[in-house]
């Protein structure tokens, strides 16, 4: 075995019955059983394989997932085998649960990642919360690069696994029969342009109320589909060599090409201009965040309270003090930076997508004409103090109040400043 990939891998391919947990996994060890994988492999099972979307009962289902984990655990022990497959993780504090695919051994989970793109149209966005970009995941034959779903939709998801060294890529999904073609071009594509290994195992049959395109599949770096099922419960399993990867990359690695072609200072608006780049932007469906401060030195807290309002939404505008409205704010030695200065920073954090000044004491006039769908403010504020909170509510929009993750404050640094000898 080369260093860097699982010998072989498998996708479980069968039909979800909503909420009957025993049954699924009784399906499961049967199919396991019958084709006796190859030791060592890595065996795929679809999105939310044990209980599928029952969005009635869903929080009552991720409480099943330790006891589903724990069963994973036997069969992965049993076969010789690594399992992985997605399901409900409950989150604490009452919190929506994520879609998370799971990679479990005879010892334990090895990791796990969570469905960083909700399907909005399927109202998967109503009942869990989305994950978080992350790094490959570390097993005993290399990094393992995982995707759910939706994701595969989105290139980005995996270009940053394959750049940090995954050779193989895995979907858990719950495709319908009626976008198939779409699941067939988009599987060879992410292969084909990230030069890795595609295995990506499907649900079959009528789940609920919806039928599944089955049609699992186990692609080469070079594209061409080793391994491909039709729409009944199956197994199908490939050999995988890293030298084949190795070939198709020797020549030209498009995820390895990453050429800096940003310019972050175009984040930065008029008012005017601004709106015409948000006009097609709220055509397509993609919602606005609008939050707004001085940030005059910018530190963690603030990077982080950006972070969180950015992940609200599609599209996060920031509205920036102009110099004078700091000094009617903050007296006569603020601001520390130049609203030039304050400005070309927000604008080159990845979270901010736009920048725009104002120079009023309160953004009300920026907010009534920008129509956020999303109004954020610290958590410090109650949601009666924040200015234009009635006005985007009024017009369909939310409020959302973010807590600070650090404490700390830009008076604070400038006092510590102040004092150093």
């Amino acid at each position: 075995m080369r260093e860097g990939l699982f010998p072989a891998v498998a996708c479980v391919q069968f039909p979800i019955a909503l909420g009957e947990v025993e049954h699924n996994i009784h399906q499961v060890s049967a199919l396991l059983a019958a084709c006796q994988p190859a030791k060592d492999s890595l065996v795929l099972l679809p999105e939310i394989w044990a209980t599928g979307f029952d969005y009635p009962c869903i929080r009552e289902m991720s409480q099943r997932t330790p006891d589903i984990l724990a069963a994973m655990r036997q069969l992965a022990g049993e076969h010789g085998i690594i399992l992985a497959g997605s399901l409900t993780q409950p989150m604490p504090d009452d919190q929506r649960p994520r879609n998370t695919l799971f990679v479990v051994s005879g010892d334990g989970v090895l990791g796990s990642i969570s469905k960083q793109h909700l399907f909005t149209f399927w109202q998967e966005d109503l009942y869990y919360q989305a994950g978080k970009a992350g790094p490959p995941l570390p097993t005993p034959h290399g990094p393992l690069g995982g995707m759910i779903c939706y994701d595969l939709r989105f290139p980005e998801v995996v270009r940053r696994q394959v750049f940090a060294g995954s050779r193989l890529l895995v979907v858990s999904a719950q495709w319908p029969m009626s976008r198939l073609d779409h699941w067939q071009t988009l599987l060879k594509a992410r292969a084909i342009e990230n030069q890795c290994y595609i295995a990506a195992c499907n649900g079959c049959g009528e789940t609920g109320r919806m039928e599944m395109a089955g049609h699992s599949m186990i692609i080469g770096p070079d594209g061409v589909v080793m391994r491909q099922a039709g729409t009944e419960a199956t197994v199908i399993a490939a050999a995988l060599d890293a030298a084949q990867v190795d070939e198709q990359r020797r020549r030209f690695f498009p995820a390895g090409d990453r050429s800096w072609l940003g310019a972050d200072s175009d984040k930065i608006r008029t008012l005017e201009a601004l709106q015409h780049e948000l006009a097609p932007i709220r055509r397509h469906g993609s919602r606005i965040a609008f939050t707004n401060g001085c940030f005059d030195i910018l530190h963690a807290g603030h990077v982080s309270y950006l972070e969180q309002a950015r992940r609200t939404a599609d599209c996060l505008v920031v509205g920036l003090n102009t110099d004078a409205s700091v000094r009617g704010l903050k007296g006569p030695s603020r601001p520390i930076n130049s609203e030039a200065n304050r400005a070309r920073v927000l604008a080159a954090l990845g979270c901010v997508d736009y920048v725009v000044l104002f120079g009023e004491q309160t953004p009300l006039r920026l907010i009534k004409t920008i129509q956020p769908d999303v109004l954020i403010k610290g958590a410090d504020y109650e949601e009666e103090q924040i200015v234009g909170a009635a006005e985007v509510k009024a017009a369909g929009g939310r409020v959302v109040r973010i807590a600070f993750e650090h404490d700390c404050s830009t008076s604070a640094l400038i006092t510590t400043i102040q004092q150093q000898p």
